[in-house]
């Protein structure tokens, strides 16, 4: 993937791992749109900066994201590569009877929300120079933690949704996978300064490493997630669920 000279838009780039890339892609000469639901945290994103733009996006409402694919083109026809970053993790039991709105609302954020948006873009990104799609999964989609069902499901799901997009695309548009590891974000309570959890900077400082090599990877994995991802095919995947839980169990102070 060309990391320079683009324009890119990130959901969820209002805070967190987007916001992040989205200041290191502006950074390395990139225009950058983030779009997201809360507008303060959008404008706080990119205040100061030239050539990044906001718009708010709902990924909840299919007629929303349309209306949003309509605006950005409209507004920056030369977007090229699409980062589909936001997403919402949700604490959830599985040993008793319980409300679904939160494995509702994760299912159609981080799957629906992706896949939607995705197909309102695929066209125009075929028609675009150095076009990519790039999905954030998680290290959560190889190895799941038990507390937080649906979005492990969620993730997995866009892992495999992603190398079926990536073969189709094959030749036209680059398809890339990131994955991370836990990273002290504000994706559930306390996160950010969460012990054992990677500092946000030097995550994002290594994805940044990761997307500059030629060819760029097709999964972007820094050196905590592998631990994860090659739990299967390493032939200790009952060992990791194990060691995995027990330390976000402990991490959370649960």
């Amino acid at each position: 993937m060309k990391t320079s000279g683009n324009t890119i838009l990130i959901t969820g780039g209002g805070s967190g791992i987007g916001e992040a890339l989205a200041h290191r892609f502006h950074d390395a000469g990139n225009t950058v749109i983030v779009a997201g639901r809360r507008r303060d945290a959008l404008d706080h994103a990119i205040a100061g900066r030239e050539n990044m733009h906001a718009i708010e996006l709902d990924v909840e409402s299919a007629a929303g994201v349309e209306d949003f694919a309509r605006r950005l083109l409209a507004e920056h026809p030369a977007v090229n590569i699409l980062i589909n970053n936001a997403g919402i993790m949700r604490f959830e039991r599985l040993d008793a009877r319980r409300d679904l709105n939160d494995a509702e609302a994760t299912i159609t954020t981080n799957l629906l929300g992706p896949i939607r948006l995705t197909n309102a873009l695929i066209e125009h990104l075929a028609t675009q120079p150095n076009a990519a799609i790039v999905n954030v999964t998680s290290g959560l989609a190889f190895v799941p933690m038990t507390a937080t069902p649906t979005y492990n499901a969620t993730k997995a799901a866009i892992h495999s949704y992603t190398i079926s997009l990536r073969e189709v695309l094959k030749d036209r548009v680059e398809v890339i996978e990131l994955a991370p590891p836990a990273v002290q974000t504000g994706l559930t309570p306390g996160q950010e300064s969460r012990p054992g959890y990677q500092p946000l900077d030097d995550f994002a400082d290594e994805v940044m490493a990761l997307f500059s090599q030629t060819p760029t990877p097709a999964e972007i994995l820094v050196e905590r997630v592998g631990f994860l991802r090659r739990a299967e095919a390493e032939g200790r995947f009952d060992e990791t669920l194990k060691q995995l839980n027990e330390f976000a169990t402990k991490a959370r102070g649960d």
